[in-house]
């Protein structure tokens, strides 16, 4: 028998360790391993940074080839057993991401493939797939410099979403009915990242470290509340909770705020006081960037007023939070909620 060459050695390697350290391998566990495609990179492709993962490697086309047929001559003689995964991408719509730049279907089903040993018991093969198989979080970016949202023209925006057309703000990305979550308490964050329906890592790229660093999350603010209670037990907790509740008092304008709400009010009669309440406190917050503190919300315009009003009921009243975590486009998941929102709206309009 021939002596392996120094690729072979090198993919087999990376592959046994893969599988020794995760009960299955995959060909991004590979190429990950001997250092072809750096794992920064890779995370710049998972969240739509780069059209395809051959465009991050540090390798031609051809030798991630032939990485490849070694990878799957090793898997033969291990006896392994494939699993199809899905690959999606970390944006607002989720679409499944792509390994090379001619989109081969033949290739792209060869990296998505993982593989594992044919004695794993197969209630532990469905549980691993089910979770290589789970959609990313959506990944909401802090930028260095200012930017300009491709859909609505912003360019003052402090947070933003990469999409397929360019960055888009938060207001565009249908996530701005969240609030941001700093990082530094790991059980107030899990917690309230459990109870969010809706959820987004908020990341900032570091210049000395050259990698993008997570700094947050943007969460429902019930969620936080709630995990701040269920943590009521730690001091930090509760100081940082009085801290957030005297920057939310600083934030409001009362007396807009109070306005905002009897013009919706009057918009729609039948909308129960709390709820006008409410909308007008999210959508006229200080800082915001909502419609309420735009200059037609500022002014009571009642276009702006109702499109206040279709956000928080698209988001509060209908299954669209649902959809999106589940990974469906944004325009394709407001179609499917349009007739709930148009229901509410008429009942709105009547007199209670």
């Amino acid at each position: 028998m021939q002596p392996a060459s120094k690729l072979e050695r090198r993919v087999m390697t990376a592959a046994e360790q893969a599988l020794t350290r995760q009960r299955y391998v995959s060909p991004l566990d590979v190429l990950t391993g001997m250092g072809w495609v750096p794992p920064g990179l890779v995370t710049d492709w998972r969240q739509g940074r780069a059209p395809h993962l051959e465009a991050v490697a540090a390798v031609s086309a051809d030798r991630l080839a032939d990485a490849m047929e070694v990878f799957h001559r090793w898997v033969e003689s291990h006896g392994l057993i494939p699993s199809e995964v899905e690959y999606l991408a970390a944006t607002r719509d989720r679409p499944p991401l792509r390994f090379t730049a001619a989109g081969d279907p033949g290739l792209e089903l060869a990296y998505r493939t993982h593989w594992m040993p044919a004695d794993l018991p197969e209630r532990q093969r469905e549980r691993l797939t089910a979770r290589q198989s789970k959609p990313p979080d959506l990944v909401v970016v802090l930028p260095l410099a200012a930017f300009t949202c491709v859909s609505c023209g912003r360019t003052d925006a402090d947070m933003l979403m990469m999409e397929d057309a360019g960055p888009v703000c938060v207001t565009c990305a249908d996530l701005d009915h969240l609030v941001f979550l700093p990082a530094g308490d790991p059980a107030l964050t899990r917690r309230a990242k459990k109870a969010s329906q809706l959820s987004a890592v908020v990341v900032r790229f570091s210049r000395s470290r050259k990698r993008y660093e997570r700094q947050g999350l943007l969460v429902e603010e019930a969620a936080v509340e709630q995990a701040e209670r269920q943590c009521l037990s730690d001091e930090e907790a509760r100081a940082r909770r009085r801290e957030r509740d005297r920057e939310r008092r600083e934030a409001a304008d009362e007396s807009f705020q109070q306005e905002l709400a009897d013009q919706i009010g009057r918009l729609f009669p039948g909308c129960p006081p709390q709820r006008a309440a409410a909308i007008s406190r999210h959508t006229g917050a200080r800082g915001s960037g909502r419609v309420g503190r735009s200059a037609a919300g500022r002014a009571l315009d009642l276009d702006a007023v109702t499109r206040a009003v279709i956000a928080a009921v698209r988001h509060e009243d209908t299954a669209y939070d649902d959809l999106l975590m589940a990974g469906v486009p944004r325009e394709q998941a407001r179609e499917r909620i349009r007739s709930d929102i148009d229901r509410v709206l008429e009942r709105w309009r009547r007199p209670a």
